[in-house]
């Protein structure tokens, strides 16, 4: 079986794999769509092995890091799911309080990519929380494709509402100073852009290709700083109205788009990567929240 590499993958794989992550297609059709592209010795198995996420070997962070004081918690959310788990992670040894970070998950759950995330972010002196808004259901259920299908079964308004009480136990938490961002990932992006209408207080807010808000614009308070992919025209088709909807109102932004990279592109895991923007990206996301919450 030939060995793949990202440059043997045309965008229309890429294009219908993003289409199946965000519900567009059953596992059915997007298997037959695929099979088009099986041909000169690459099958469908290698296609599909090569897509999908590698947990193994692609964390950044050891979890059991010397440097790092990380584990999960469970806390409140009244309004949403009631009992939430989250991944808690702060730098072991620190004296000062620090700024809190809301970390929030694609559509799939807490997966390992996104606890990666939220100890990264620790590391650079922050104290995280990534809830799993599949906690009302039992939790990341360690396979990407179910984790899908079981977020289908909740209302996102109410998933809204798990990460504003992620807000609320980090602001409460001894040793925040207060200052709360969020960063997100896709839905997570979305909930990054709905957490800047809903939390008058939040000081910072970073969605990575997310959706975006059509109403109640003038309530954003926190400086937004949005993330986009290059080739994500799904996404990027409601930029133009938002971006101008923040202007009229007078909202602090900044928005990059990163040229020939796809949705996805800052996750680790699967072939979507793109090292150098995603280290970029990272790298004004971190810069972003310590002027915003140091």
């Amino acid at each position: 079986m030939k060995k793949l590499k990202k440059t043997d993958i045309k965008q229309e794989i890429f294009d219908l794999y993003d289409d199946y992550a965000h519900n567009k297609m059953q596992r059915r059709e997007f298997m037959e769509k695929l099979s088009l592209y099986a041909v000169g010795g690459v099958t469908i198995a290698s296609l599909m092995s090569f897509l999908m996420p590698n947990y193994v070997d692609t964390m950044l962070v050891n979890p059991n890091d010397p440097n790092l004081d990380s584990g999960y918690i469970d806390y409140e959310s009244p309004k949403g799911g009631g009992a939430i788990k989250g991944l808690l992670s702060k730098p072991k040894e620190t004296t000062k309080k620090m700024g809190g970070i809301v970390v929030v998950h694609e559509n799939r759950g807490l997966n390992p990519y996104i606890e990666d995330t939220a100890r990264r972010a620790a590391l650079e002196g922050f104290i995280t929380l990534a809830p799993d808004a599949l906690s009302p259901l039992g939790g990341y259920p360690g396979n990407d494709d179910e984790g899908r299908t079981m977020q289908r079964q909740r209302d996102r308004n109410e998933m809204l509402e798990d990460f504003i009480a992620a807000y609320q136990y980090l602001k409460n938490h001894e040793d925040c100073n207060g200052k709360i961002g969020v960063v997100g990932f896709c839905f997570g992006g979305w909930i990054s852009n709905m957490m800047a209408v809903k939390v008058k207080d939040l000081a910072a807010s970073v969605p990575f290709y997310g959706g975006q808000p059509t109403e109640d614009i003038d309530k954003i308070n926190a400086p937004l700083l949005l993330q986009f992919a290059g080739l994500d025209k799904r996404v990027n088709a409601g930029w133009p109205a938002f971006e101008e909807a923040l202007k009229a109102n007078g909202k602090e932004f900044q928005a990059f788009t990163y040229p020939n990279v796809n949705h996805g592109f800052h996750n680790t895991t699967t072939p979507r990567y793109d090292k150098e923007a995603a280290e970029l990206a990272w790298k004004r996301t971190i810069d972003f929240f310590k002027k915003h919450l140091t």
